[in-house]
């Protein structure tokens, strides 16, 4: 925080020269706990750093190690700058090559027309959004179960550059009310699973004209020493409850959504039995695959 201070205090002395960037990496997650317990969950340090000089700060949520790449090679290219870069240091999933990567990461976010159900331009039904590498994996988790079991139209949106949300009239690098529409609606939910606190989504969207349909889920002060995704469902980010929420809040078959409510709420009790019995996660969710 001492250190924005004195990037902000420079900006207005002419002879001082740039300097480089301050770059922190943030890789022991609250959404990992197979040692550490609950005193180490704490996701909330980019919510007091956002609350700065906009100018001088980033926040990088990579979703697989080619966006990490892109934007640590970004971070370090820049000066004057705070780059907070969330990335766990877990094996996970990779979603893009190499080259969409770099697209994405440049553009700080956008839509992953593989991953949804609807066409380009057509009128969706919900957005499924996601920032961080767990909320990502959990969210294309949710949307594969909707695709497989529902006729809905969804796109999903990821977030690579946190502040890219706020409105240029608050942020001059956020995106305008245009793109933010055009990739959230103006009318249609939108199910966001979030890295850290939900309330910070609510907080940089609060003045776009969808703000209102926003369902955020994200860490809740929830969890302990216990399985990887028990810590998901602890807090309700996991693909169950986000299934779950969409039957909440969405219009569809009334017969398809209750069978759906029905199978997702005996996932989640299998889930609770089988982590007590076995120690482990389930094996559909230790061995999920986007493309079996």
């Amino acid at each position: 925080i001492q250190h924005s201070k004195w990037l902000k205090s420079c900006e207005d002395i002419s002879w001082r020269k740039p300097i480089a960037s301050l770059n922190l990496i943030l890789s022991s997650t609250a959404w990992q706990q197979d040692h550490n317990g609950f005193t180490h969950q704490e996701p909330g340090m980019v919510e007091h750093l956002v609350s700065k000089k906009s100018s001088m700060i980033r926040a990088y949520y990579p979703p697989d190690a080619n966006c990490l790449l892109s934007v640590f090679d970004h971070a370090l290219q820049k000066q004057n700058r705070i780059n907070v870069i969330v990335a766990s240091k877990q094996p996970s999933y990779q979603w893009l090559n190499m080259k969409d990567a770099i697209s994405h990461c440049k553009k700080g976010l956008g839509e992953w027309t593989w991953a949804g159900s609807a066409k380009n331009g057509e009128d969706v039904d919900f957005v499924l959004a996601c920032c961080g590498d767990t909320p990502t994996l959990e969210t294309l988790a949710a949307a594969k179960i909707l695709k497989e079991k529902t006729n809905l139209k969804f796109k999903v949106v990821n977030v690579v550059d946190l502040l890219k949300l706020q409105s240029p009239e608050i942020n001059k690098r956020g995106i305008s009310d245009e793109q933010f529409d055009k990739l959230f609606t103006t009318n249609k939910p939108v199910f966001f699973a979030f890295h850290a606190y939900p309330h910070l989504i609510h907080a940089l969207v609060y003045n776009r004209k969808n703000a209102k349909n926003f369902h955020v889920c994200g860490f809740k002060e929830e969890g302990a020493i216990t399985t990887a995704f028990d810590m998901r469902v602890l807090n309700e980010i996991d693909r169950f409850h986000q299934v779950l929420k969409i039957c909440k809040y969405v219009k569809f078959d009334a017969k398809l959504k209750n069978e759906l409510t029905r199978e997702m709420n005996e996932k989640l009790k299998l889930h609770n039995s089988y982590i007590r019995e076995e120690g482990v996660d389930l094996p559909e969710i230790v061995n999920w695959n986007w493309n079996k």
